[in-house]
């Protein structure tokens, strides 16, 4: 195996340890905005629009998979309903949709990949129509934001977060501060854009997960399972789903050490030299005691011959 073939097979490995749905999500936003990035490809050759889609001008069924993958965007309101910005954004969306979909797989969806990628595509299919109203053509802000709510609810009580690396916030705030984030940046339209993913977000905690997180599920919670063959696809076995069980089962995440069994655990461990148990004062002196009246140890007030 030559250099060239070792370095392929070691990126392959690697982009193997990434869970399914997380590795698609980011191959697609990779596959998408990156050549509208480099101005290999125009964006309106994979914005969505009903009349490309569904047959008044052609059949380009690849815009409901692109729609969802070209990400930032600064919105105008004249022209164009989108603009293509920096690289800089794009390398912060991609982080925090490998985080999110990392934490969502190795989470309540452990082992489970398949019921959340069938949830996914339901999600996108809310995602079109919730969006009709908005006339929106690109559906990567609702899609990352549906996403980022899921987990935040997911999260546990307490959890911190960091927005862009600036302050921390709790978790369950995040897809708020995204929402200002877009107000912000491209004004009231942007953050309208966005906010059919927080709507359908919340629509899938509490239909899948359960508004308490001691509850034994949401009611759409059987709805949500996969269907047999894409469970095999994903090498899975059709089981009981992701839902509030699963999440006490596998954690978030999160492992939390209690202070006693910490404790503990530092009782049992000996760090340096180990000094061992020690004599009593009262055993030494009788053994010294013992070795003068035996005369092999010199009484240093007592004066011997051979020094007068």
């Amino acid at each position: 195996m030559n250099f060239r073939s070792s370095i392929r097979a070691f990126y392959f490995n690697e982009l193997k340890k990434i869970p399914p749905v997380t590795r698609f999500l980011c191959i697609s936003l990779i596959s998408v905005t990156g050549p509208v990035l480099m101005q290999l490809v125009s964006p309106y050759k994979v914005l969505y629009h009903q009349s490309f889609v569904f047959g008044e001008r052609g059949f380009e069924v690849w815009r409901l998979w692109s729609s969802f993958f070209l990400g930032i965007l600064t919105t105008l309101f004249k022209s164009f309903p989108g603009h293509v910005g920096g690289g800089l954004g794009f390398i912060f969306e991609m982080i925090m949709l490998y985080r999110t979909g990392n934490e969502l797989e190795s989470g309540p969806y452990l082992r489970k990949s398949s019921d959340l990628a069938f949830q996914l595509v339901v999600a996108c299919g809310a995602i079109i129509v919730t969006s009709i109203p908005l006339s929106s053509t690109v559906f990567f802000r609702p899609l990352l934001l549906s996403l980022v709510y899921l987990s935040s609810q997911l999260a546990p009580p307490g959890a911190q977060t960091s927005l862009y690396g600036l302050i921390s916030i709790p978790v369950k705030y995040f897809p708020f501060a995204l929402l200002g984030m877009d107000l912000l940046n491209g004004g009231p339209r942007a953050a309208a854009l966005a906010l059919p993913g927080a709507v359908i977000g919340h629509l899938w905690w509490w239909g899948i997960f359960g508004s308490g997180a001691g509850g034994r599920g949401g009611p759409l919670a059987e709805y949500g399972r996969a269907p047999r063959w894409l469970a095999r696809w994903f090498g899975e076995s059709g089981g009981s789903g992701a839902n509030a069980e699963s999440i006490r089962a596998t954690g978030s995440g999160v492992h939390v050490v209690p202070p006693r069994a910490r404790a503990e655990d530092n009782a049992q461990t000996t760090h340096g030299y180990r000094w061992g148990s020690g004599q009593r004062l009262v055993t030494s002196q009788a053994v010294v005691l013992r070795l003068l009246a035996q005369n092999k140890i010199v009484n240093p007030n007592q004066k011997r011959d051979d020094y007068r």
